[in-house]
Order: structure tokens, then sequence, then C-alpha cells
């Protein structure tokens, strides 16, 4: 894995990968994913706590530290992702695009770094008739690098009133920016959520296959279910059936 000088190239895809729920194969299927749907040139880098078994064109980077214990048995609320706000990540300058490593890239990524917004994000899923909802889904997020330290200053000085008042990372930060006006949303149908948009309505999930919702760019695999499982049409308790999404497996390779 690439761990050299920083790359003097103005646009950076970010990932982050901690502890054992995904393995370097989520990482290596994501950036052969953006290579395939992202033209020109540009850097990828993986903020990490084991870069072991990830491909060498991924930048491999630690994870800058947050000091922050989570009680055993208590959900990780990715406020690790929070760390993409150092006034000075690792050296590296330009546009950064943030994307799970869990999610599925079915389409151009090239308007990503074109639309115009100071910070964009995915409006979130949940109650989407709640006009008034303003938490962003932080499953893709494009910045400049550098240009919000405060959103980490700010939580690294009040953790414990910040995690009282807020349920997980994104509903932090999309209320602390857009407090500040800056919260702005990525088109509706270039991010839509596999379980929400991309199943069958009852009963015809029974029959019908998952599908790629018309317009998606990137396929947000959010809660349980995650691109395997889909592809298998494994089901859990909080997921009603599915077939299984055979269209995975054409998208999600090395």
């Amino acid at each position: 894995m690439a761990t050299g000088p920083v790359s003097e190239r103005r646009r950076h895809v970010l990932c982050m990968k901690w502890g054992r729920k995904y393995g370097p194969d989520y990482v290596n299927r994501l950036y052969a994913m953006v290579r395939r749907h992202l033209s020109g040139d540009f850097n990828f880098v993986c903020l990490t706590d084991d870069s072991e078994g990830i491909r060498s064109e991924v930048q491999c980077l630690p994870i800058p530290p947050l000091d922050l214990e989570v009680p055993a048995g208590q959900p990780d609320r990715a406020w690790k992702k929070l760390t993409t706000f150092e006034p000075n990540l690792h050296g590296l300058h330009g546009t950064a695009l943030f994307l799970d490593v869990d999610v599925v890239v079915v389409g151009s990524l090239d308007a990503f770094f074109e639309q115009p917004g100071e910070f964009l994000i995915i409006h979130d899923y949940a109650r989407p008739w709640r006009t008034e909802r303003i938490t962003g889904n932080s499953s893709v997020y494009r910045f400049e690098l550098g240009a919000h330290a405060d959103v980490l200053a700010h939580f690294r000085a009040n953790m414990d009133t910040v995690q009282a008042k807020f349920r997980n990372e994104q509903a932090y930060l999309s209320d602390f920016l857009h407090a500040q006006g800056k919260l702005q949303y990525w088109p509706d149908a270039w991010c839509p959520s596999f379980k929400y948009h991309g199943i069958p309505t009852w009963p015809t999930n029974y029959w019908q296959e998952p599908f790629v919702p018309e317009g998606a760019r990137i396929v947000v695999f959010h809660g349980e279910c995650n691109p395997p499982d889909a592809l298998a049409g494994r089901r859990n308790r909080a997921f009603r059936f599915i077939r299984p999404a055979r269209w995975i497996a054409r998208h999600w390779t090395t």
C-alpha cells in the first residue's frame, strides 16, 4: 500500500476503515469502482488502523486520534469520521469526496466534484416527508480539506455535550454546518438507499429482484444490510424479504 509522500493532485477520494467489521476487500473494491467511474487523476486515501491486504494504489494513512471511548456493547456512532476535518489532514490539500466503504458505485462520479456548494452531503432518508429535517447521511460528502476544522475542534472540546445531544456524527455535523449556512445536499437521485429505494414493494419483492434506482450514481447500504448480504439475498430481523440483488455482482468487483 502507498505510504510515501502526499500527492500534489487536487482531487482526493477518502474512505475510512477501522475495527473488524469491514475487511480490506471493501477498500479494494471501492477503489476499483471509483477508478472505473471517475475520469482523470485523483488520489485515493484510506484512513485506517490496519492497512494489511489493501491494494497498492491506495494511500493508507492513520486515523487521527479522537480519544473517544465507546462503552462495551454500545453501537459505534461513526464519530471517527469527524477526524476528516483535521486542519491539516496528513498534508493533504484540495477537494475531498468521502465515501463509506460499503457503498456501491454504479455511475459517473465526475459531477460530485463539479456540483456547486461549500459542503455537500446526502439528505438523510429517514422521514423524507418532513421537509424541515436537515440531517445529512454521511455515506457521501464533499468538502475542502482543512476548511471546516471548527467542526472537529468544537467536538473535541465538548464531547460529552455533543454526544448527549446528537445521536451520531452525521446529526452533529449537519446541525453544526447548517447553523453556519454551509449545509447543502446532493440531488436526490444520485445517492439512493438500497433498502428504501432499491427493493420492490410488497408483495412483488417475493418475485422481483432488487434494482438500481433510476439516476443513481452511488447506492448506499446503510443499516444492517451490506453488499454481499444483498447479493446473496440474505435477510435479517430489520429487513423485509429480498431476492438476490444480482446487479451488485456487475459493479462491486475489483
